[in-house]
């Protein structure tokens, strides 16, 4: 990565909501695809514990989207990781979570997007649904800009309007007090599509819908206005990690439609600790041969079990990887995969059976913050990380197998998780290794000695 000049101009901003749904993710995308089109070079950012925002990021800006969070990351982990990844930027665009204020508790603004904004020091676009709306905005406006004084509002862009008519009622009940850099009419076909775990993924929608939403900013918003007010210092890069010669170990990373829920930074961290990612698809692929390791995120297996029902050839070498004692860790979707069968609506599908149980789906949302203390297992005892849970499967019966997972949630609920068989760990918890990267040194250091015995039982 080559630094950009400490002189050289840089800007950054929240891009904020007064709820969900009001449209952040299309108008961060329409930004994104605007400023490109300027030859900037767009650095994103994800506030909150998602995976398909950032997806969707990757897609539009051409790189990793990085999360943010104040809930799973101490300060100085989120000001490391802002200035690590805009080292080479033009410009960083935070995408926040729920509304501006909305965070892990009501007293605090613990995990919020106001709590991210000022953490950085970035100004904040907000962005208001003005459907239904005329003068009342402005009291919406005030509220919000009003309500946490050490937060600055750098200016509004105005979502759904009617009109030219309509946007200028609320420019007029504005009366200059915050500056109104855009209103973007309603074309319900910038809409994205959800299901049960947010936003379709950016493979499902086409090119073209990346450009209406750069076209709509484009037009409707005051660009040099926005660069302007959100003009920035640069941040100080951290150090570059400690060189190192070539990877210890290869860990194969599941990596298509149905397993793409991963942390960028879970990545980095795994490749300075020693590995070499070696990506395949359980949807299409052979496992790769000379693994030492095998990482399967979260995803939508549920949307694509048939497909890996029917590659056996990949589900028979994991089964076989797992039985002669590789490291498997495994996150939701991949605790689903390494399951004895995926059931959804009744209808059985088999998966790759190295763990004895069922999950099954639909069941009632499990969504939480939690904290993990390591027992054992994989990644060994005295490990304390944090992550989140959201899922809508369950295990069918719990199986007889050991937890090395102490839970507790941000609600304070506690339980024992992480099931663990040999050298595989799968737990419904999606952990951010940023919040404790002895995680990723335990698993290379796990790879590292199953790559020491040689390639005997090996795929």
């Amino acid at each position: 990565m080559t630094n950009r000049s400490p002189e050289r101009p840089f800007s950054a901003l929240v891009v904020a909501g007064t709820h969900s749904g009001v449209g952040k993710t299309s108008v961060t995308l329409g930004l994104i695809g605007a400023l490109r089109r300027r030859g900037l070079t767009v650095q994103p950012f994800k506030v909150g514990p998602d995976f398909i925002d950032p997806l969707h990021h990757r897609a539009a800006s051409g790189r990793d989207a990085i999360n943010l969070d104040g809930w799973m990351l101490e300060p100085a982990a989120n000001r490391e990781a802002f200035a690590r990844a805009t080292a080479d930027a033009d410009i960083a665009v935070v995408e926040g979570v729920m509304g501006l204020y909305d965070g892990s508790e009501g007293r605090s603004d613990r995990g919020s997007t106001a709590e991210m904004a000022k953490l950085l020091d970035l100004p904040v676009i907000l962005v208001i649904d003005a459907s239904a709306m005329a003068r009342s905005a402005a009291a919406l406006i005030h509220g919000y800009a009003t309500f946490d004084p050490e937060l600055l509002l750098a200016g509004v862009i105005l979502n759904n309007v009617g009109g030219p008519g309509h946007a200028d009622l609320i420019r007029d009940a504005v009366a200059g007090r915050f500056p109104i850099l855009g209103a973007l009419p309603r074309v319900p076909e910038a809409t994205i599509a959800e299901r049960h775990l947010g936003l379709h993924l950016p493979s499902e929608t086409k090119s073209e819908h990346r450009e209406l939403l750069a076209d709509l900013i484009d037009q409707h918003l005051d660009l040099d206005a926005l660069l302007h007010a959100t003009q920035a210092r640069r941040p100080e890069a951290p150090p570059p990690p400690k060189a190192r010669g070539a990877a210890a170990v290869r860990i194969g990373i599941a990596r298509d439609d149905a397993f793409c829920f991963y942390y960028a930074d879970n990545l980095r961290l795994l490749e300075e600790a020693g590995a070499q990612l070696i990506e395949f698809s359980p949807l299409h692929d052979p496992l790769p041969t000379g693994l030492d390791a095998l990482y399967l995120g979260g995803g939508y297996p549920e949307l694509h079990a048939e497909r890996l029902a029917a590659n056996t050839g990949v589900r028979t070498s994991i089964r076989e990887f797992a039985a002669a004692g590789g490291p498997i860790y495994a996150e939701c979707g991949g605790l689903m995969y390494l399951g004895d069968a995926l059931e959804i609506d009744g209808r059985r599908h088999a998966q790759c059976g190295v763990l004895p149980y069922t999950t099954r789906m639909p069941a009632r949302l499990t969504l939480a913050y939690v904290e993990i203390t390591t027992t054992g297992g994989l990644l060994g005892a005295g490990h304390r990380a944090r992550g989140h849970v959201y899922h809508h499967s369950e295990i069918v019966q719990e199986p007889t197998l050991g937890r090395v997972y102490e839970i507790r949630t941000v609600q304070g609920e506690t339980r024992a998780e992480g099931y663990s068989a040999g050298n595989v760990l799968a737990s419904y918890a999606h952990l951010h290794f940023g919040s404790s990267p002895g995680v990723s040194a335990a698993i290379v250091a796990q790879a590292q000695r199953w790559s020491e015995l040689g390639v005997s039982g090996k795929t």
